[in-house]
Formats: structure tokens, C-alpha cells, sequence
């Protein structure tokens, strides 16, 4: 199977309690349309989290961006926003620290009109396995042949 490098998704849209469970109906078929269907939970849990903060800090109706990034190896997932609040990792139970456990690696960055959160996860392009003619066993021929009475 030959999986063509960098795919690339971007949305944009207005937090709010409803498009975010939209958002993760949608990153969850463009991942499955991916073949990477075992990274559907983890990528949506932790994406669920981003928005989350993004709803609960910045406030609803701002404008954010969703970006996912497959280069065959990684996939990396980014929510900008808006607000001018850099993030902190809290104690463990949810927010940044979900975000941890989900991920490989993950950041945050400053931009002109707010900050970047993202997060890594080790994806590799799934490996199908041909069908490959192979001789049977030798001996096994011979038993089919035989009726089951002469074998005992």
C-alpha cells in the first residue's frame, strides 16, 4: 500500500459546545479515511481537551483552527486561537495533562493574533500483508487422501 506523504486537513470555525462534537465526528473520518483508525480515540480525546480549554478560556464564538498533519510517520494536530492566554499544565486529571498522556509530544506557541497547542502521535501508514502462494506441509497432501479410518 502506498500512502501519499503530508496530508493535510484545516478547519476553521466558532468554538462552542455543539461544533465541537461535530469537529470530532469530522477528524474521526478523515483519520478512518486515513487507515488510521486505531488513532480515532486517543487523536479525539485529546482534541476534545483543546477545545475544551479553547471554549472554557478564550469564551464562545471566537474563531479557531483546527489543523491535522499526516506526513506517514507523525501526525501532528494543532487548535489556534485567539486569546492572548498562554496555557499551564495543572495537576493531573484533564486538560494539558490529557493532553500529555494521549500524545508523544506536544507545545505550545505565541502567534501574532493569539497561540498554537499541539500535540504528536507516532502514526505510521498501516502495513497490509499480500497473499502469497505457499506449498502445504509435507505429507499434509497425502492424509486428505486417505479415509479417516485407515489413519488411526
Amino acid at each position: 500500500m502506498t500512502v501519499p506523504l503530508d496530508r493535510h486537513y484545516l478547519v476553521e470555525l466558532q468554538v462552542s459546545a455543539e461544533r465541537a462534537a461535530q469537529l470530532r465526528r469530522i477528524v474521526a473520518a478523515h483519520l478512518r479515511h486515513w487507515s488510521l483508525d486505531l488513532q480515532v480515540r486517543p487523536v479525539c480525546r485529546a482534541l476534545d481537551e483543546l477545545l475544551t480549554n479553547v471554549h472554557r478560556h478564550v469564551g464562545d464564538d471566537n474563531e479557531c483552527v483546527i489543523e491535522l498533519r499526516w506526513t506517514g510517520r507523525h501526525l501532528t494536530v494543532s487548535v489556534a486561537d485567539n486569546g492572548r492566554e498562554m496555557p499551564r499544565l495543572l495537576g493531573a486529571g484533564g486538560g494539558l495533562s490529557r493532553v500529555m498522556a494521549l500524545s508523544d509530544s506536544w507545545g505550545t506557541c505565541r502567534t501574532a493574533e493569539g497561540k498554537v497547542v499541539w500535540f504528536t502521535r507516532y502514526a505510521e501508514a498501516p502495513r497490509t500483508a499480500g497473499l502469497l502462494p505457499h506449498t502445504p506441509l509435507p505429507g499434509t497432501g497425502e492424509s486428505r487422501l486417505q479415509p479417516l479410518a485407515a489413519l488411526v
